[in-house]
């Protein structure tokens, strides 16, 4: 994902002691905290293992959970769909990989109109009969293509309804990420999993853009990243002052409408 530098109005700044926020105008959303002017030692830059695994795991699925989020939300997949084996089913994730990569070449060919983004992820059956696949797009496909570009089992796919009149293909689409970092977050926590193979994976060339902008107070940070949205008004705003016991450094996150 592609990070510029931060600003103030249209000027860019040196990184000081402030809030910096990274604002994602294509997920319509921006999210930061507090940094000193010496940022502290990241924990993805340290050599050797974790000094907290269980933090560490935590803070890992929570990043990829917001990096699903914002994929989903900037391209509007707001089709979420499943496949399915037939008989016993794929116990191999790296056979279930060639396949999936397959069908999303299968699907594209059919389409005709180049790539397209889409996110999948994988999840055990709780039956025992292997993997199943999780998907998103955010275009109609026929039902008849999907289910040749397949070929293996059972394919299911729907338009995420149920939301409240007047929710746009970003709040569609926030739903089925919501979904699919579900599935993701199990992913972290499964036993055995493969070095080198993603908890799910994305269409290249579609990661959204993000934009870091500071201020020397959150109320600073925001306003600026309000200015990038085009003065909207966030109808979400949450703060690390609402969790108990929070030991990172104070943070903010705001989601505008879509």
């Amino acid at each position: 994902m592609e990070i510029r530098q931060a600003t103030v109005g249209d000027v860019a700044v040196p990184r000081s002691a402030g809030w910096v926020l990274s604002v994602c105008e294509a997920a319509r959303e921006a999210g930061g905290s507090w940094r000193s002017a010496s940022p502290p030692l990241r924990t993805s830059d340290r050599q050797g293992p974790a000094v907290d695994p269980v933090r560490a795991a935590e803070e890992a699925a929570r990043r990829a959970r917001g990096k699903v989020r914002r994929y989903c939300a900037a391209n509007r997949l707001n089709r979420l769909g499943t496949l399915t084996y037939r008989g016993e089913g794929c116990h191999d994730r790296l056979i279930l990989r060639g396949h999936v990569a397959v069908f999303f070449r299968r699907l594209r060919d059919g389409i005709g109109r180049g790539p397209f983004a889409y996110l999948w992820t994988a999840e055990w059956h709780k039956t025992g009969h292997g993997l199943h696949v999780h998907f998103a797009v955010g275009e109609y496909v026929r039902r008849g293509l999907i289910d040749e570009a397949w070929g293996h089992g059972f394919v299911h796919i729907k338009l995420l309804g149920d939301l409240p009149v007047g929710t746009g293909t970003v709040g569609q689409a926030r739903k089925a990420a919501g979904y699919l970092s579900k599935y993701v977050g199990k992913a972290f926590a499964e036993d055995g999993r493969i070095p080198g193979l993603h908890r799910y994976e994305i269409a290249q060339g579609f990661e959204p853009v993000k934009v870091e902008v500071w201020g020397r107070t959150r109320g600073d940070a925001v306003r600026e990243a309000c200015r990038l949205m085009g003065g909207e008004v966030p109808s979400t705003v949450w703060t690390s002052e609402e969790v108990e016991g929070w030991k990172a450094p104070p943070a903010v996150w705001v989601q505008w409408p879509g």
